[in-house]
């Protein structure tokens, strides 16, 4: 038996940091959508009692550093599963690049694994799970469209935001979140405007969401790589109607009403970047069917 479970990439369209926990995490207050730019998980049973996971990206690792890996061992371990299974990851989303691509497969896996093992357990028993294995993985075990809080564990559903076409661009460089993290100077943070972002959603106001964006990692990433600092230039030469960094960078996405527009912004970013996408959010939170 197989199963086939899409692993959307997400943006931030707004992201805070409020301060730093005693227990070394950061008190975030985000808001997060998913968007139709998604890996492919593949699942099947094994009778030995292992997990392999299977990728051809070579940035991919095969081993427990792997988030599905986590995923899997974590529910193995859990609900004592004694039979394996072979993750097979089609990589879409670029790896290491603020898209939460890794945790998204984690969420996958875990959606995936509860039908084919037949756990039974409901969203939101995946989501606590989830909050397990990293900071992102429980906002991806729902999708859609959330404010996110705590250390980003803490999901409250919001409603899709107003439709437009999202154009990513991704430099051929890593991010170290917790690099960007360490260099954050808390005390000296402007903070977005999350509750106008969300009341922006709300309405369906996609000027106000665009007025509204915010990331307060975004300095910190364009001290370090000016690479990103050009790709949010170019955006805004071309007509984006909003430019932001997403987490910790370093890919950007810029949002846009108008298709001619898009292709503008598109086109013209492929001539200097690699990874260049342009899609539309996702307004559907998951479902375990």
């Amino acid at each position: 038996m197989k199963i086939l479970v899409k692993a959307p990439a997400k943006i931030n369209l707004s992201l805070d940091v409020l301060h730093k926990r005693p227990d070394g995490y950061h008190e975030v207050e985000m808001v997060m959508t998913t968007i139709d730019l998604a890996d492919r998980i593949e699942l099947s049973i094994l009778e030995e009692d292992r997990i392999v996971i299977h990728s051809h990206n070579r940035f991919v690792p095969d081993d427990q550093r792997n988030l599905a890996y986590q995923a899997a061992s974590l529910l193995k371990e859990r609900f004592q599963v004694k039979k394996g299974v072979l993750i097979g990851i089609e990589k879409t989303i670029p790896v290491a690049a603020g898209l939460a691509g890794g945790s998204s497969d984690a969420a996958a896996t875990l959606r995936g694994l509860n039908k084919l093992w037949r756990l039974g357990l409901s969203l939101d028993e995946l989501a606590v799970l989830g909050a397990e294995i990293g900071s992102d993985v429980s906002f991806c075990v729902y999708g859609g469209t959330a404010l996110a809080t705590g250390r980003g564990e803490i999901i409250e559903q919001l409603p899709a935001p107003p439709t437009c076409w999202v154009v990513l661009a991704k430099p051929f460089i890593g991010v170290s979140t917790a690099e960007v993290y360490r260099r954050l100077n808390v005390d000296k943070i402007q903070h977005p405007p999350t509750q106008e972002m969300i009341a922006a959603i709300e309405h369906g106001d996609f000027h106000h969401v665009c007025r509204s964006v915010g990331n307060v990692l975004e300095d910190v990433t364009l001290s370090l790589y000016p690479e990103v600092a050009q790709i949010k230039d170019q955006m805004k030469r071309f007509g984006a109607d909003a430019v932001l960094m997403s987490g910790s960078g370093p890919t950007v996405f810029s949002l846009v009403e108008h298709d001619s527009r898009m292709h503008r912004i598109y086109n013209g970013l492929r001539g200097f970047c690699d990874q260049v996408f342009a899609v539309r959010m996702l307004g559907e939170r998951h479902t375990l069917d």
